[in-house]
């Protein structure tokens, strides 16, 4: 059985230790020693980082209560000094512990349990049992856990036997039997837990939630913590001062100003379709002009497939006319087949024909049809083939 020295002090970084064993599994060389800093991972928070006598520690996880370290070369000397990386280290105990008292939160604020916790490398999630939870009720989270980091309560760690576990008041029941380790918020919160936590709240830093999420029945609450909850708002806080510049407001005044231009550009756009609508029933009017009729072909490169549809759908209006529509539009073509309402003709007859020149996906009624293909070089003839098609010219 290793001996877990981040147990007994999670702020010591450097060891020697003898090496128990060395050996290789898949491909990878792992080591045991006697005694180790290194917290493997378990629990929802990741391993920590390192060297062994200079060779970078690739990953280290618990295995029949010893602690494999795997490295990224071979290890050839019997006794070893360790480092682990101190910024990892103290960052996943800022996360841990700050999951500690946000779970604590949840549960005296809206009686949600804890199901789950999951420590990423920039940001970390813990999954609430609750369906829902208002801005308010949110925020009553957040503030409170705040209040615990400011008030900077002790946060203890000891073993206690499994019988003795009764006289805790636990906030969740341990996931594991014999001896258990307790980690203890000072008069706020006990957790069955095994990872790494600083000494003091204090040292947790600011706790921020910044998104949740639902997961089926239950609720995901992204959050950050200490370095990494000053990371994250110095990076909203440059993207808003530059907002602001780029909108030549105060910073205060972004949410008045965007709301602003985007009523601005919703009235723009209302304005613009309408002057399109305009422009395509001349464009439908010229188009009849040139083509002649009654079937008009033509092929379309810098319109929209809403665009060529409307024209058809202008040119149908009169009596008379059955219309032939290709675009070309980066990989994908479409084409658009329409048939004024005089005409008895189900047009939805060409599908197989122009399926026997390219590849379509698409459908409609006896009118209007719509189809689609990435056959680009094969529009022109499928086209050809349709208005061949056409029971009159």
């Amino acid at each position: 059985m290793t001996k877990k020295i981040y147990f007994e002090d999670p702020y010591q970084t450097e060891f020697e230790s003898e090496v128990k064993s060395k050996f290789r599994r898949h491909g990878q060389y792992l080591v045991v020693l006697e005694k180790s800093c290194f917290y493997p991972e378990s629990g929802g928070q990741p391993s920590d980082k390192g060297q062994l006598s200079g060779i970078q520690v690739m990953d280290v996880f618990e295995e029949n209560q010893e602690i494999i370290h795997v490295l990224d070369e071979e290890l050839t000397s019997q006794k070893v000094k360790g480092k682990i990386d101190w910024k990892t280290r103290f960052d996943h105990m800022q996360q841990h512990a700050g999951q500690h008292i946000l779970s604590q939160c949840f549960h005296r604020c809206v009686r949600g349990k804890t199901v789950s916790f999951h420590l990423g490398e920039r940001i970390s999630t813990v999954d609430i049992e609750i369906k829902k939870i208002s801005e308010k009720d949110l925020y009553r989270v957040e503030h409170m856990a705040n209040e615990m980091v400011f008030e900077n309560r002790e946060i203890k760690t000891y073993f206690l036997p499994e019988d003795k576990i009764t006289g805790v008041p636990l906030r969740k029941p341990p996931q594991k039997s014999g001896l258990i380790r307790i980690v203890e918020v000072s008069g706020f919160d006990h957790s069955a837990c095994g990872g790494t936590h600083p000494r003091f709240t204090g040292e947790v830093g600011l706790i921020k939630i910044i998104g949740k999420e639902r997961i089926r029945k239950k609720l995901r609450f992204t959050f950050v913590a200490g370095q990494r909850a000053l990371n994250d708002y110095s990076r909203k806080d440059k993207v808003l001062a530059e907002t602001a510049v780029m909108l030549s407001s105060h910073e205060m005044e972004v949410p008045d100003s965007v709301g602003k231009l985007f009523s601005e550009l919703k009235a723009q756009k209302k304005e613009n379709r309408k002057m399109s609508k305009t422009l395509n029933q001349y464009e439908a009017q010229q188009i009849v002009q040139d083509e002649g009729g009654p079937v008009i072909k033509k092929i379309f490169q810098k319109k929209s497939k809403e665009q060529i549809r409307y024209l058809a759908l202008q040119i149908i209006k009169k009596p008379g006319f059955f219309v032939i529509f290709g675009l070309v539009q980066k990989d994908l073509c479409h084409i658009v087949l329409a048939r004024s309402d005089d005409i008895d003709f189900d047009v939805k007859s060409l599908i197989p024909e122009i399926s026997s020149v390219m590849e379509v996906k698409g459908g409609g009624r006896p009118s209007l049809v719509e189809l689609v293909g990435k056959e680009i070089q094969k529009l022109e003839s499928a086209l050809n083939k349709a208005q061949e098609s056409v029971p009159f010219k």
